[in-house]
């Protein structure tokens, strides 16, 4: 989300509780229009025909999962997907990806729609974007299956998502730390006297909203400005496929906790060192604005530690 515009129409930008109020309003807002639950019956528009008697014959080829995946919309992360689609891709990649569904393992459309109550179509169409992020793969006399690891795309920002909530969230938050320090420091050097002054003073917002937010411990809007703030680097850098890499930056610092990006949340020295990369990058100095995002991303050892409990974001729309 930008704040650019909203910033400027509040008048008085020097009044620190002006500026901090509404950044927290406007995440607030956006956190409630992106929610995305599910009405009252929605989840029941595609019924399958009930099978004589009271219960519904069990599904061999679903035995072993857990009882309360079998109706999407039990669990908190799932009723904030967009729609039956969004819910199912949500549902089908975070068992796929926490080992609930193993490699090889038979995905019958048939199956799932009666699992959880929804239409072939709803079905089919959540498997193709279950293939496209290599998660299952499709064959003619074969059917659908489960993919293995090395074949998933792990720059997928779902599957950043989930792993960074399953089994693999140790792998998962290690391996975005690397990847982060990796090319992130690279864009900032790239994007020193690359800015245009409309994004040079949308970060300058970013970093403002950021300070404001960390006086007042509001952590969805210092994430979400920070979320911006490192995207509007990449996209400064002027390569295209640095630029491409956003989403798995912002994939990284939504299920980080704190601990992903590397950065001191709400801290002062968080705040300071992105100030120092927006001077830098206005100044033209690309070896400043390198080091600082190399300071920034340093994720000490002890900060490493996986948050408790956090809800799996929902879905992008697909």
């Amino acid at each position: 989300m930008l704040f650019s515009k909203a910033l400027k129409a509040c008048t008085g930008i020097a009044d620190k509780g002006c500026v901090s109020t509404l950044a927290h309003s406007m995440m607030t807002a956006a956190r409630s229009a992106d929610s995305g639950i599910a009405g009252p019956g929605e989840l029941d528009r595609y019924p399958y025909p009930e099978a004589p008697g009271a219960d519904r014959p069990g599904l061999t080829s679903w035995d072993g999962v857990e009882p309360d995946m079998g109706r999407m919309g039990r669990r908190a992360g799932s009723s904030r997907g967009r729609g039956l689609h969004g819910q199912l891709v949500q549902q089908l990649g975070q068992m796929i990806v926490s080992g609930d569904l193993g490699a090889d393992r038979p995905l019958v459309p048939e199956e799932i729609g009666q699992r959880f109550e929804v239409s072939r179509t709803v079905v089919r169409e959540s498997l193709r974007v279950l293939e496209a992020k290599g998660l299952v793969s499709a064959r003619p006399n074969v059917g659908t299956r489960v993919r293995p690891v090395g074949d998933w795309n792990l720059l997928d920002p779902d599957i950043i998502e989930w792993r960074a909530f399953g089994p693999q969230r140790e792998d998962q938050r290690r391996e975005l730390v690397e990847l982060r320090a990796t090319i992130e420091p690279v864009a900032a050097r790239l994007a020193a006297g690359h800015g245009r002054e409309d994004v040079q003073q949308r970060l300058v917002d970013m970093a403002e909203i950021m300070a404001h937010a960390g006086a007042q411990g509001d952590s969805l809007t210092f994430t979400r400005a920070d979320v911006e703030f490192h995207s509007l680097v990449l996209q400064l850098a002027g390569n295209r496929m640095l630029e491409h890499l956003s989403g798995i930056v912002s994939a990284a610092l939504h299920v980080s906790g704190g601990s992903a990006s590397g950065c001191d949340r709400l801290g002062d020295t968080s705040v300071g060192l992105h100030h120092r990369i927006v001077e830098a990058l206005a100044a033209g100095d690309g070896g400043t604005a390198e080091a600082a995002m190399r300071q920034l991303l340093a994720a000490p050892a002890e900060q490493a530690a996986a948050p408790a409990d956090h809800v799996v974001p929902a879905p992008r729309e697909h």
